[in-house]
């Protein structure tokens, strides 16, 4: 297994770790039936449609 050849410093590592905090904008796509902003591979919260079909209706 691989070894670290020193001591990696706490602001070395504090500094590295401070990169998985940053929030990323989440990936939208147009939903193929109504067009509205849908997160991909889940169902449309506006029509209720996954795949151009109807899968819940929504009021």
């Amino acid at each position: 297994m691989a070894v670290p050849k020193g001591k990696m410093s706490s602001s070395k590592s504090d500094k590295r770790k401070a990169q998985s905090w940053k929030i990323a904008t989440p990936t939208l796509v147009k939903c193929s039936k109504c067009g509205a902003l849908m997160v991909p591979h889940q169902v449309c919260k506006s029509c209720g449609a996954y795949n151009k079909k109807t899968v819940i209706n929504v009021d």
